[in-house]
């Protein structure tokens, strides 16, 4: 019985740990600290936002042939499979009204490059962060639901845990969808939408003047990521 128990507690620990296990590839922890271990990081973290961004650009072609196709009409004759994927993505991307093309334009558009890649290297210490290498979480991301991975501050409440994520990529496209739903992002989403009205370019610079919002250090976060797309020449990745 004793060892039924000891076998049972082992079993536990490693599912536990194989369910943490995460982060880049163990080559990339061997590379050398410096330049070369930053292009490493940059290279496979931009497929990451590549792909994101690419899963969001087909949401919002459905958008736009949707509406293209339905406002002349009046919305009547609607097929029944395109509307109930236009409700699965008001639903993702938490538009209020069913039929709010403004609103689904809004919320629906790419985050810039730089950006992303400023945010990821900035919050995960270029993928070696805690939060990186056990949950798969680039962007700094916390819980409440009780399911996630321990704070190791002892300022942290215990109901406040580390989100664990599937796979980095999961952690980039809920980063995406964060900046894309969040009340706390209302500036950079409307900033983004007046520079595409206005036929003007949305870069990471520009949009990193609206995170005010996504640390406790607001206006030094600001000028940490303008450094940090700058330093590492991250505004070729917008164009």
């Amino acid at each position: 019985m004793k060892f039924l128990s000891t076998f049972f507690i082992a079993s536990c620990l490693f599912a536990q740990n194989a369910l943490y296990a995460g982060g880049l590839a163990t080559e990339y922890y061997q590379i050398e600290e410096g330049s070369k271990q930053k292009e490493e990081f940059i290279r496979e973290i931009k497929v990451l936002v590549d792909k994101g961004n690419d899963e969001i650009r087909k949401d919002r072609e459905f958008i736009t042939n949707f509406f293209a196709k339905a406002m002349p009409d009046a919305f009547r004759g609607l097929n029944f499979a395109n509307v109930g994927h236009l409700i699965s993505l008001r639903n993702k991307y938490g538009v209020e009204s069913l039929f709010d093309r403004d609103e689904y334009f809004k919320r629906i558009d790419v985050i810039p490059t730089s950006l992303a890649l400023a945010q990821a290297s900035l919050e995960s210490g270029w993928g070696k962060s805690r939060f990186a290498k056990e949950a798969n979480n680039l962007f700094g991301h916390w819980t409440y639901s009780g399911v996630g991975l321990m704070s190791q501050d002892k300022t942290v409440p215990k109901t406040q845990m580390i989100r664990i994520f599937g796979s980095l990529q999961k952690s980039v496209n809920m980063y995406m969808l964060n900046l894309n739903t969040n009340d706390a992002y209302i500036v950079f989403r409307e900033r983004r939408l007046l520079a595409r009205n206005n036929g003007k370019s949305f870069g990471g610079m520009e949009a990193a003047k609206t995170m005010v919002n996504y640390s406790e250090l607001k206006e030094e976060y600001i000028k940490m990521l303008k450094d940090m797309i700058e330093q590492n020449n991250l505004r070729i990745y917008d164009k």
